[in-house]
């Protein structure tokens, strides 16, 4: 008997393929993400330049906490077969490998010449389509998922060089750039180069007078009608006079001419994801990268097919009449979908087939109801938008009736419905209703009402939209259909533009000044010129065209050169920055005293928060996502340096930390980005070897420190992860013993109860005991999980070291496993 591992790449797939199938084992996978090795993770020790060549890459789990590598080769051992069932595009192929590396070395060794390994080819969660894709299974595509390493390796390669230069740079210069990281893309910033190019269009314009000539007839008791003016403008006001003057000679607008033509509005093409993006920036004010998250939790859930194609016409033998038909009962659209089906389908406009998917188009009937707001309003957009591309185009009787006022020409023009036909189903489309002219006849005349001369003033251009932006994008081949929506969504995040009302994108100064010293220094460096000649290069890898290695070597080698000459010209760039931004000398306000000149540092509160010696010029970075205040005018032991206390809330966790040592690690088992409640200096008062309590109740790596500001509402908090233990509300005073717990090897705690509020029983007031043993103790515990303003407030979250609270002085305490059911009755 033969086993089958069936893999694929969201849970939900997961379980729908296998629940079709009704066979086989059916798991998820997380894909991977590409790093460098730690040695050059370090921004202080490696020449950024080094990150073209010299550091070697190699691939992560994006979550490691899953261990889906570790899972895969524990589904994969003992099977004979895997089919990947991954999304059916150039990263779906990649992942294929990245699974194969898994779960090859762990399957049943095949014999000679038997395949083993097989490729799913899906473009929707359908009975029809899944089985149709097991019936047909082929092999991974080598060289597309080729194609993804060559973008990743030059995407991470070049971004990590840019950015870790220039944040460096910029920000030991400027207090207040609002930003934690000047970040460089080669596709992210091109991006920004157009938003910053309508920017610039907009404050160059000057605006310019002109005129226009307008009259308005009328014949007995008709309506008034407006006419345009055959010249439309002119912008010499004496030629504009001369033209009124001319006109006013005849108070008769005679007709010259009446002409009627039927017209057609035609149907939209498929939709694609490109089309997509647009229409739910511009009419559903939703922004790309939400809406490819809503469009693939539709794709996952069956409602829609995969949302992630260039193509723009449907497969010859795509089922267009059973995907309507699934239509017909929806209380929406129902009635025209059943009128559709009787009069028989319109056949589609021919788009075009980039090979990859068939165009988003709705799998199966939904309601508002099931779905739900946002949800709601994509599928019904794509639903809509299926409906009308095979449908009827609308039909529409346009009218032209020329005028002539003097020797001067005008004309009025008027369309009238004839057939509603796909703008009945998308009705924000149809032709607006005008009111119809009577008729009349080549010579009729009609008598001018009025004529005037109206001075106007051209308009500058405003600035770019979601939905420009994508049109420029997919134009010049920046990013994917994929990644475009990730592209837009950096460049906000990193406070180059904000979006403005209408989904605007307004550049800010900083993304202003960046892209004007991008042009001052190298100017392919932000036009979209060579990363658009770098994705035809992938392209080419993924048709099997040319070399990876070639290509990849080539295009770093070229970055590598701009990389060189831009840190020798940066001088150009720092020009810009000096008048739009402030020295870090004159940023900020004093807050504690460096330990080297004893003067104050100044807070840069702006993004990313530091601390400044102006006499020192030197710049020392803090825990971000979070307020920082002076910590009782206490001084680091090993450096004087004042400390300072961070915290993320009343809810939250709170630590103090030494500048100093925080940037520079003191003992050779911190690293750097360590506050006091991770040091392992064996006498200071704040440290972990005096304040911690024991080995966390939830993480592996962490220890209990005791909070020793927050009281009167005392807590310890994990200096991992974000558990907090909230216990002795109201006591006077708590302290850490240097004596420990004979069960569980805790430290005991001292805790001075105030007489009128105190659990003890008697008149006592002063209690030592185990946190989690005592009896006294447990019912004053309450296990929390703390409120912070960002999951990760600072790096370093789960890196080994000691346990315990610090050689010396105490062994590694043993984790309370047993009490961790007490805590966890308390846990909200």
């Amino acid at each position: 008997m033969k086993t089958v591992l069936m893999v694929a790449e969201k849970p939900s797939l997961a379980q729908s393929i296998a629940k079709i199938l009704s066979k086989g084992c059916a798991t998820s996978r997380k894909g991977l993400n590409g790093g460098m090795l730690w040695k050059y993770n370090n921004w202080d020790k490696v020449d950024p330049a080094e990150l073209f060549s010299k550091a070697p890459t190699e691939k992560k789990e994006a979550n490691p906490k899953l261990s889906m590598v570790k899972f895969l080769q524990v589904e994969g051992r003992g099977c004979d077969f895997v089919v990947l069932w991954l999304d059916c595009d150039k990263e779906g192929e990649n992942i294929c490998f990245e699974v194969l590396d898994a779960v090859i070395p762990v399957m049943n060794r095949a014999h000679t010449g038997e395949r083993t390994v097989y490729r799913a080819k899906f473009s929707s969660i359908t009975d029809t389509d899944i089985m149709n894709a097991m019936n047909r299974l082929g092999e991974p595509n080598k060289n597309e998922a080729l194609s993804v390493d060559a973008r990743q390796e030059l995407d991470l390669r070049i971004g990590c060089a840019f950015t870790r230069f220039q944040t460096k740079y910029f920000q030991g210069k400027y207090g207040n750039l609002d930003s934690s990281l000047i970040s460089f893309g080669p596709c992210q910033t091109p991006t920004l180069g157009f938003c910053v190019e309508r920017h610039d269009k907009i404050q160059s314009f000057k605006p310019e007078t002109y005129w226009v000539l307008q009259v308005k007839v009328s014949r007995g008791q008709d309506h008034p009608l407006t006419l345009d003016w055959d010249r439309v403008r002119v912008f010499d006001r004496e030629i504009a006079q001369m033209f009124l003057n001319l006109t006013k000679t005849s108070r008769e607008a005679k007709v010259e001419s009446v002409s009627k033509k039927e017209k057609a509005k035609q149907r939209p093409q498929a939709l694609n994801t490109v089309e997509m993006l647009r229409v739910a920036s511009s009419a559903l004010g939703m922004g790309p990268q939400h809406t490819m998250q809503i469009a693939e939790r539709l794709y996952t859930q069956g409602y829609i097919s995969y949302p992630r194609t260039e193509t723009t016409h449907y497969p010859e033998n795509f089922d267009l009449k059973g995907t309507l038909r699934q239509q017909a009962n929806n209380p929406f659209w129902g009635d025209t979908v059943k009128a559709l089906l009787a009069e028989n389908i319109n056949r589609p406009r021919k788009g075009t087939d980039a090979g990859d998917h068939p165009p988003i188009t709705p799998m199966r009937s939904a309601t508002e109801a099931e779905l739900g707001g946002e949800a709601w309003r994509l599928y019904e957009y794509i639903t809509r938008h299926f409906i009308a591309t095979i449908s009827y185009d609308c039909k529409y009787l346009q009218t032209s009736i020329a005028f002539s006022v003097g020797c001067e020409r005008f004309t009025s023009t008027c369309k009238e419905v004839i057939s509603l036909g796909f703008t009945e189903i998308m009705p924000w489309l149809e032709i607006p209703k005008e009111e119809s002219f009577q008729s009349c006849e080549r010579g009729d005349k009609f008598i001018v009402d009025e004529l005037k001369l109206l001075e106007k003033q051209t308009c500058p251009p405003d600035y770019l939209t979601e939905a420009e932006l994508i049109s420029l994008m997919e134009k010049h081949g920046i990013g994917t259909d994929a990644s475009i929506p990730v592209h837009i969504n950096n460049i906000c995040q990193r406070n180059y533009v904000t979006v403005e009302s209408g989904r605007r994108l307004k550049p800010t100064s900083l993304g202003i000044v960046l892209v004007h010293g991008y042009y001052k220094i190298d100017s392919e460096l932000v036009l979209p010129t060579i990363r658009s000649a770098v994705e035809k290069q992938l392209n080419l890898i993924a048709q099997g065209k040319v070399n990876y290695h070639q290509v990849l070597e080539h295009t770093l080698d070229i970055f590598k050169r701009k990389f060189h000459y831009f840190v020798d010209s940066i001088a150009g760039m720092d020009e810009l920055m000096e008048v739009s931004f402030s020295p870090l000398a004159a940023t900020g306000k004093p807050l504690s005293r460096c330990g080297k000149c004893h003067r104050f540092m100044k807070y840069i509160q702006a993004k990313p928060s530091r601390l400044h010696c102006s006499h020192c010029d030197e710049t020392y970075s803090l825990p971000q996502n979070g307020t920082i205040k002076l910590y009782k005018e206490l001084r680091c032991p090993l450096d004087d340096f004042e400390l300072v206390l961070w915290s993320s809330g009343s809810r939250g966790k709170s630590y103090p930390l030494c500048p100093y040592c925080y940037n520079h690690a003191p003992f050779r088992d911190m690293k750097k980005g360590m506050g006091c409640n991770e040091c392992t200096h064996p006498t200071c008062q704040h440290s972990l070897s005096m304040l911690g309590i024991a080995q966390c109740v939830e993480c592996e790596n962490g220890v209990m420190v005791l909070d020793s500001t927050s009281g009167p509402k005392w807590k310890m908090s994990c200096n991992k992860c974000n558990v907090i233990v909230h216990f002795f509300e109201n006591a006077h005073r708590v302290r850490v013993s240097a004596d420990t717990c004979e069960v569980c090897d805790a430290a005991l705690m001292i805790v001075d109860f105030n007489k009128a509020k105190s659990p003890l029983p008697g008149d006592q007031t002063q209690h030592t005991g185990c946190v989690f043993c005592d009896n006294v103790f447990q019912d004053l515990v309450e296990l929390k999980h703390a409120t912070m303003r960002h999951p990760m407030h600072r790096g370093g979250q789960g890196r080994k070291q000691g346990r315990g609270r610090g050689r010396g002085r105490r062994g590694n305490p043993k984790k309370p496993k047993d009490k961790m059911a007490a805590l966890a009755a308390y846990f909200v």
